[in-house]
């Protein structure tokens, strides 16, 4: 299997990004299109199609921020048992207009049976992980330091989170706070998620309104809705 190319599988190419609206897809995209061609974001939702299915925003707040990153979405709506063949169907679609690349914002892949791999080489495009095994502080530092605005939406609790954590903003001072407290600064042991609204990818920010923490077992979760600007 060669990985080599899989930091650098979006560079000169036209590529489709994996979206959810968090800071490591937010991130990747905006590494990926400093050297290759955006033609889309694909966004999986959830089986009613009313909730994303990796962080949980509904589908108008996930359009505002394509609209204000001037990309268009591809989404599906899908449960775990047709995740994959609904995401190879976005993938087939894409390359039919032009993609020749799929990035992606995970930074721990694992190489053997790497999921993301297996579909892009069936729908004979390349991977694209500009984040895959950089540290996890460097990342969230550079994200931070570039002037994005991520607001903490999801948190479990079972992980040293706290549900005090929703709502915060991502900041250098706050990265250290959670590191004081043993978690990992870009959650990549599901200790958080987040939702971006505004930095350089973005043509204008995303204005929201907080919902009502929702606790569901371990997990604790703060609606964001899109807000009149």
């Amino acid at each position: 299997m060669e990985t080599a190319s899989w930091r650098t599988g979006a560079n000169g190419r036209k590529f489709i990004a994996s979206f959810s609206g968090g800071k490591d897809s937010v991130l990747a995209l905006y590494k990926s299109m400093k050297v290759g061609d955006a033609i889309g974001l694909i966004v999986m939702m959830e089986e009613e199609g009313k909730r994303s299915r990796s962080h949980g925003m509904p589908p108008e707040l996930i359009r505002a921020q394509a609209e204000s990153i001037g990309l268009p979405v591809y989404a599906a709506a899908a449960s775990w048992d047709d995740y994959e063949r609904e995401f190879m169907a976005l993938l087939e679609r894409a390359g039919r207009q032009g993609a020749e690349a799929l990035v992606t914002g995970d930074l721990d892949m694992p190489v053997d049976n790497c999921w993301h791999d297996k579909v892009t080489r069936n729908a004979g495009l390349h991977l694209g992980m500009p984040l895959w095994e950089m540290d996890h502080l460097e990342a969230v530092s550079e994200f931070i330091d570039l002037g994005f605005i991520a607001t903490l939406v999801t948190v479990n609790l079972s992980l040293g989170m706290w549900e005090e954590d929703l709502g915060r903003t991502l900041t250098r001072d706050y990265v250290k706070e959670l590191q004081a407290r043993g978690i990992d600064p870009c959650g990549e042991g599901g200790e958080f998620h987040t939702t971006v609204t505004d930095g350089p990818l973005f043509n204008h920010p995303i204005p929201v309104r907080q919902g009502s923490i929702v606790r569901t077992g371990e997990y604790a979760f703060l609606p964001l809705e899109l807000a009149d600007a």
